[in-house]
């Protein structure tokens, strides 16, 4: 959510911070706006939309300026228009911002009352006026910014540049990342890596309260004491190419395609290919020994935890709870001293999650995270992490980061099985050689495409599609559903369809298409006969199974995907993709914006 570029020392920035800002488009966004410093005045550049507008206005008034702040916008306080897009600026100063401040009303009430003028609905439009107001009392610009950061209440992150103060940026973080990038006479300020990846390889990251003192020649660092601290430099991989879509129409399908690749890599870093078995960093706790296993996520990263839920309670034989942040956090979760607290995020930033990580650390527990940037606050505030490495994924709708993180979770479930005597050495072989080979029945899915072209034409048209599945297949079902409700605006739930007959069968008929999940395992009847159920009624039945499954299913099903025959363990891996195909195809017949569908963002820093 949002995304804040800024850069000092380079000439002519505004063209820079434009392109820098179109890397951070996979973060979600509704407007955008430059500003820059010309002349010693405050200029600025703002479009409601895609950055697109924002470049035709930039082509239309250019700007100049070696001193300038970026962002793209979503919206929280105030409608998407222009005037509520950031910059915010007063004659003085001009922001940018990334978060929530909490206790705007209260400053706001505060700052009108000596006479400041609002011209907004946004809660940033105070930290500008605030940040004035203590200009106007004769504060220097830094000691102005600093000073109403600590009045400032909730998540945000900030840019600020000031009047005739060329070559002078100050940011700050509480909650949402910011990075400080290192160039040759100019310096940098971004939501991430990734958006200086083509001006920079060295960053390094604010922590919580940090606010820092950006000028051409370097930066300093204060924490929230205002005490100088040193944050390490680090040279990062991040590489711009990564931006290129490829041969594929949108980054969601490149990073569909990607999967085998991603899976592959992650799967080499948690097991050993020639022993077969699972290997993980030193951590300071034993699955031998945990008296319980909580897991916490959001979103599609929540339906990663639920089928690992499936897999650690038959596998490993251990007491596993599992909820969404934004739930977890408000139940005061008793908690058993000395447990073991899983987070699963694809950015580590999620703010709901970091709440419940910070509420396990005070009850005691062991603290791990399955993350996809290393260089998180999640990863950051972990005994241990276990990295994912799908690369950056730009698409809103999770889909490579989603499969990898199952593949970790597979891995930590074998080693717990094994850790606590409850499985045999010939079942790791076994389970760790069928990951394995996930990668390479992935290819063989990927090149069936023409199937889910020809069936999203149908399924376009529904206004409703139901999900079922049981078991591991249930998590799959649910996420499928979510897909499709993302990125092509098609109602959809996923139900266990077990489920079928205490209330969602009053929804079928012909109308309604109906995905069923249902690999040949020990419920492939079960779930065969609530399909049956479904069809009875003339629902349309997409069945998505093996090629034995398909078989003994009979030939009345309205369409059918086959899958190659995987042991159960790791369908949920294999049958991911097929969810994720059919609703990227479908939302391309209905035209939708399948990156960065509307009201979604990235990244939920905010709760």
């Amino acid at each position: 959510m949002c995304g804040i570029v800024g850069i000092v020392g380079r000439p002519d920035a505004a063209p820079v911070i434009l392109d820098s800002l179109k890397r951070l488009e996979y973060r979600g966004y509704d407007s955008a706006g430059i500003a820059t410093l010309v002349n010693g005045q405050i200029e600025r550049r703002r479009a409601p939309g895609k950055l697109s507008i924002l470049g035709k206005v930039l082509a239309e008034t250019p700007l100049s300026g070696s001193t300038g702040i970026g962002h793209t916008r979503w919206a929280t306080h105030g409608v998407p228009n222009e005037t509520n897009a950031h910059p915010h600026a007063s004659d003085r100063v001009a922001v940018v911002h990334n978060g929530i401040i909490e206790n705007f009303r209260e400053l706001r009430q505060e700052l009108e009352e000596k006479g400041h003028k609002f011209v907004t609905e946004t809660d940033t439009e105070v930290s500008v006026h605030l940040i004035t107001e203590y200009l106007n009392q004769g504060m220097e610009p830094t000691k102005a910014a600093s000073t109403a950061i600590k009045r400032l209440k909730g998540a945000f992150a900030l840019g600020i540049i000031f009047k005739d103060h060329e070559g002078l940026m100050v940011g700050a973080r509480s909650g949402p990342p910011l990075a400080v990038g290192f160039g040759n006479k100019e310096m940098y300020l971004g939501s991430d890596a990734f958006a200086l990846a083509p001006l920079t390889n060295k960053v390094a990251y604010l922590e919580d309260g940090d606010w820092a003192v950006i000028h051409p020649d370097g930066v300093k660092i204060y924490d929230a004491k205002d005490r100088p601290a040193n944050r390490e430099v680090q040279t990062t991989s991040v590489s711009a190419s990564l931006v290129d879509k490829g041969s594929h129409r949108h980054f969601m399908a490149k990073e569909i395609f990607e999967q085998p690749e991603v899976i592959g890599h992650t799967l080499n870093t948690v097991i050993n290919p020639v022993t077969q078995t699972v290997t993980l960093p030193k951590t300071s706790f034993d699955f031998a020994n945990l008296p319980k296993l909580t897991m916490v996520a959001c979103g599609t990263a929540s339906y990663a935890t639920l089928v690992a839920k499936y897999w650690f309670e038959r596998i490993a034989r251990m007491t596993v709870e599992i909820d969404v942040a934004s739930e977890f956090r408000y139940r005061e979760v008793p908690m058993p001293r000395g447990g073991l607290a899983l987070f699963v995020s694809q950015s580590g930033e999620t703010a709901d999650t970091l709440a419940a990580l910070r509420y396990c650390r005070e009850q005691g527990q062991h603290i791990a995270s399955i993350v996809n940037v290393a260089s998180s606050t999640m990863a950051r505030e972990s005994e241990v992490i276990f990295p994912t490495h799908a690369g950056p994924e730009l698409g809103v709708a999770s889909t490579k980061a989603f499969t990898c993180q199952l593949a970790v979770l597979a891995a930590l479930s074998i080693a717990a099985g094994r850790a606590r005597g409850c499985i045999s050495r010939d079942a790791e072989i076994r389970l760790t050689r069928t990951l394995m080979e996930v990668p390479r029945h992935i290819v063989t899915l990927l090149g069936q495409e023409q199937v889910y072209v020809a069936l999203a034409q149908e399924l376009a048209k529904a206004r409703d599609v139901l999900y079922l599945g049981r078991g591991l297949s249930y998590p799959i079902a649910m996420e499928g559903a979510l897909k499709l409700k993302e990125i092509s605006y098609i109602h959809a739930e996923g139900y266990a369809a077990g489920e079928l007959k205490h209330g969602p069968i009053a929804l079928i008929d012909e109308s309604v298409p109906v995905v069923v999940i249902a690999p040949y395992d020990g419920l492939f009847e079960k779930t065969i006969s609530n399909m049956q159920e479904v069809m009875a009624r003339k629902g349309k039945v997409i069945l998505i199974s093996d090629k034995r499954g398909l078989e003994l299913a009979g030939d009345k099903v309205w369409a059918r995907i086959e899958v190659p025959e995987v042991d159960p363990f790791a369908a949920p891996l294999l049958y991911s993709v097929p969810v994720q195909l059919l609703a990227y195809h479908t939302a391309v017949v209905k035209g939708t914006d399948v990156d960065q569908p509307r009201n979604l963002a990235k990244s939920v820093t905010v709760e």
